[in-house]
């Protein structure tokens, strides 16, 4: 009997399964004679660090540093690829027409859309109430309200689930341990940034629906707030992102030369330079400045047109007149793909990592294809003008 029992026993105590939850002995120390001292370690240590572990009692696995980064990371990169869906389908909702339509807000009420005919009649009632419609689609009927209900329906779930694909794997991290001191911070921020970007949502939304008895223009939410709205999220989508390729990807250490500090100042400089340029183009789309003039590179028959400084005081011109507005976008523009242009030939004068030099390019590539979109864009529109 005890040949059957003891072998094994001997055998799965000295696995290496077993031992990974053994406490280590510490080493033996010599103290002139031939005993040694065997030092027990403190609670919660256990003989293998870097390997995962199972804290007996309390149930929490704790990963190895690296591996909870990059699960962190993937998950970064995964929340930073929702926000630019919701940038592209808030764009979509833009361009339709559509961002009005939903004339209330609520957090869980509204996530149930109407079903039957009568709850569409009632919905379509309480937009009726509303300056958009009484303005630019008193004509509108029951099919085509459905259709901008949807867009901006579909708009505000995304919204929700970009907030729980941020908030609900953040707590669970959080719980596990798998964020560190600083990870938590940023954790805290993208989450509270989130909560932020639905409230602004909805703050900009607003403006739109609110009535201007002397005004007959078409209603419109505030370009202000149009603004902020594209900005936060901008701001989540780079913070996201970035986080996740710092855990994702190894960083290089290169020599710190004249010319990589000059590489990493214009590309700081070109980075803002994109993002001004992004917010100004939320003031031409909340004014509709895009349609003043559809001629480039000239402005009607000049370069600088009159109407420049129309507006007292002259700074109200920046971000209420609309041939400013235009203005000053192309100008960002041309100067963010020049600057694009720049910051590539500068990469090509060093020696980088390969998926720097690969970043630099298609960096490059995207700026001309955005450039080139944008001006068939402009000669659509103009071709259809002149037809009609």
């Amino acid at each position: 009997m005890q040949r059957l029992l003891f072998p094994p026993l001997k055998a799965l105590v000295g696995s290496p399964c077993l031992r990974l939850l053994v406490p280590r002995a510490a080493p033996r120390t010599q103290c002139g004679c031939s005993c040694g001292i065997r030092h027990s370690l403190r609670p919660g240590q256990y003989s293998t660090i870097s390997e995962v572990t199972l804290q007996s009692g309390r149930g929490t696995v704790s990963l190895p540093s690296k591996a909870a980064e990059r699960v962190v990371g993937r998950w970064l990169l995964v929340c930073s690829g929702t926000v630019a869906g919701a940038v592209i389908l808030g764009g979509l909702t833009r361009l339709t027409e559509s961002g009005l339509s939903m004339v209330d807000w609520h957090l869980i009420k509204e996530m149930k859309p109407p079903t039957s005919q009568e709850e569409w009649e009632t919905e379509f009632q309480k937009y009726q109430q509303f300056p958009e419609f009484k303005i630019l689609n008193h004509d509108m009927t029951l099919a085509e309200f459905k259709f901008i209900w949807y867009m901006e329906y579909s708009h505000r779930m995304w919204g929700r689930f970009v907030g729980l694909a941020y908030i609900l794997p953040a707590a669970y991290f959080w719980r596990k341990g798998w964020l560190s001191r600083g990870m938590k911070g940023r954790v805290l921020a993208l989450c509270g940034l989130v909560c932020f970007q639905g409230l602004l949502g909805w703050y900009m939304v607003k403006s739109g629906l609110e009535e201007k008895p002397d005004s007959h223009d078409i209603p419109r939410v505030s370009q202000y707030r149009l603004a902020a709205h594209l900005g936060s999220a901008l701001v989540l989508y780079c913070a996201s992102l970035w986080t996740s390729l710092s855990l994702l990807l190894p960083q290089h250490k290169l020599p710190e030369t004249r010319q990589l500090l000059w590489l990493r100042r214009c590309a700081h400089g070109t980075a803002g330079l994109v993002f001004l340029t992004a917010l100004s183009g939320a003031f031409v789309a909340g004014l509709d400045a895009g349609l003043v003039y559809n001629s480039f590179p000239k402005m009607g028959e000049s370069w600088v047109p009159e109407d420049l400084f129309t507006f007292s005081p002259v700074l109200k011109n920046v971000f209420e007149n609309p041939t400013m507005v235009q203005f000053d976008h192309r100008i960002l523009g041309i100067t963010s793909v020049t600057a694009v242009t720049v910051l590539y030939f500068l990469s090509r004068r060093i020696s980088l990592p390969r998926r720097t030099k690969m970043a630099a390019a298609t960096l490059l590539a995207l700026a001309y294809t955005q450039a080139t979109s944008k001006r068939k864009k402009e000669a659509t529109y103009l071709s259809r003008c002149s037809s009609a």
